[in-house]
């Protein structure tokens, strides 16, 4: 007998992405500590709770003035996306971890107490921003309980216990203490971020640490000195001194928000100016913005900063501005099997329309010198020609055997061509499944 036909197959669900076990095991402490504290601060109620609503309050503003909503400063496997947007929630949650006394009177909230305040106050600020999907993401939310607990437990348990007047007094040197928990706590704030900033991306370790460390000195050491003249003022003027010495990181946060903005605008100029090849037949679709992310991810490999990945990026978008000049296209767009002189003259031809339309000189420098042997080029150029080749070379993504093929020969180009490490970068990337070339388009 025949086997009885068999009815269609059915489809298997999707399998959920796993968790990276760092991210797993930092969310676990996060949310231990989180309940910890909460169940705590109901079960015995709120000390001084007048103290504790005008820091909650503190740290609610600052979550509703939140400048941004997250990815969206930044590129795939950006550290912007994670990088500190309520810098007022931060002092203000800081302070309240690092408050000693109000108004010359000694306070006893505690370090489950400051945990369980600025999560809540965070996470009613932070309401408005979730109901238009633009809210913190997890990893924020995670450092948020995990800093405070860090800087609570520094001071709290030595300042109830007086062992921290007897060592430093109330003088110079408890300011400095102040200061020492807070470089402490942004040090421990940055090692967690890098490392889940490491566990979702695959990227080496220690370039992210040191943009992670880089960042402390721009809007983080404002944090801090915030938080820390927050803490001493109260100590001193009592709660009236919170809306007064919150104006300079306000203005300084509106700074930043300008800043931001006009960034943005910039990156969205050369993504468009980097389209004008695609609509105008010149290259395939999506092939720009292939090489811009495979780019970045091979940069961040090899340890280039946030801000030479940024450049990098932006010269990968427009390696190809060039062609817009050509009266005749390139078949497919592709570059790579040009003869050496012609893909240098539409280099330079690339470089001359970056300076013409108002581009950054970095970026026409390495659009310009993207054809030149790599033993010549500077390092981000020779990602873009690498990356270019490969994306030309690969063809439609997702083609069975494209990959491969378009790797080996990019291996047998590096006597000249191909700089053998950026080759093996970009060879790892792909292979670590860490990044997906987008579709067409």
């Amino acid at each position: 007998m025949s086997p009885a036909p068999r009815g269609p197959a059915r489809p298997r669900p999707a399998r959920a992405p796993r968790v990276p076990l760092t991210v797993a095991g930092v969310y676990a402490a996060a949310a231990s500590l989180t309940v910890w504290a909460l169940a705590r601060t109901l079960w015995y109620g709120v000390v001084e709770p007048e103290v504790a609503l005008a820091f909650g309050a503190l740290v609610a503003v600052g979550e509703l003035a939140r400048w941004g909503s997250q990815g969206s400063q930044g590129s795939p496997g950006s550290q912007d996306e994670e990088r500190e947007s309520a810098p007022l929630g931060s002092a203000g949650a800081l302070a309240y971890a690092l408050l000693g006394q109000n108004a010359g009177h000694a306070t006893h909230h505690g370090v489950l107490q400051a945990v369980a305040v600025v999560l809540a106050a965070a996470l009613a600020g932070a309401v408005p921003h979730v109901a238009l999907g633009r809210g913190p993401s997890l990893d924020q939310v995670a450092r948020r309980v995990l800093t405070v607990a860090f800087a609570a437990a520094c001071f709290q348990p030595l300042y109830n216990s007086g062992t921290l007047g007897l060592w430093v007094g109330h003088g110079p040197y408890y300011a400095l203490f102040l200061l020492l928990v807070l470089v402490l706590t942004a040090l421990c704030d940055a090692v967690v971020a890098a490392a889940l900033l490491r566990a979702r991306t695959s990227f080496p370790y220690g370039p992210l640490l040191r943009d992670e460390l880089r960042a402390l000195l721009g809007v983080g050491s404002a944090v801090c000195a915030t938080g820390a003249v927050i803490a001493l003022a109260v100590a001193v003027a009592g709660l009236w001194a919170l809306p007064l010495f919150c104006v300079p990181l306000l203005l300084t946060q509106l700074a930043f928000r300008r800043y931001a903005a006009v960034r943005t605008t910039y990156r969205q100029t050369i993504t468009s100016l980097a389209r004008a090849t695609e609509i105008a037949g010149y290259t395939q679709p999506g092939h720009a913005r292939r090489v811009a992310v495979l780019s970045r991810a091979v940069g961040r490999e090899l340890g280039l900063s946030e801000s030479e990945l940024t450049v990098l990026e932006y010269a990968a978008l427009m390696h190809d501005i060039g062609q817009l000049s050509l009266v005749d296209p390139v078949p497919a767009g592709a570059t790579a099997p040009l003869p050496a002189a012609e893909q240098r003259r539409i280099a330079l031809l690339g470089g001359a329309v970056v300076r013409q339309t108002g581009g950054s000189a970095e970026v026409a420098v390495i659009v310009e010198r993207q054809a030149d042997p790599y033993r010549e080029q500077p390092l981000p150029a020779r990602i873009v020609r690498a990356v270019n080749a490969y994306d030309d070379l690969a063809g439609s993504p997702g083609r069975p055997g494209s990959s491969l093929s378009a790797l080996e020969q990019l291996r047998l180009g590096t006597g000249r061509d191909y700089q053998p490490e950026v080759v093996e970068s970009l060879a790892r990337v792909l292979a670590r499944g860490c990044l997906t070339l987008l579709a067409p388009g």
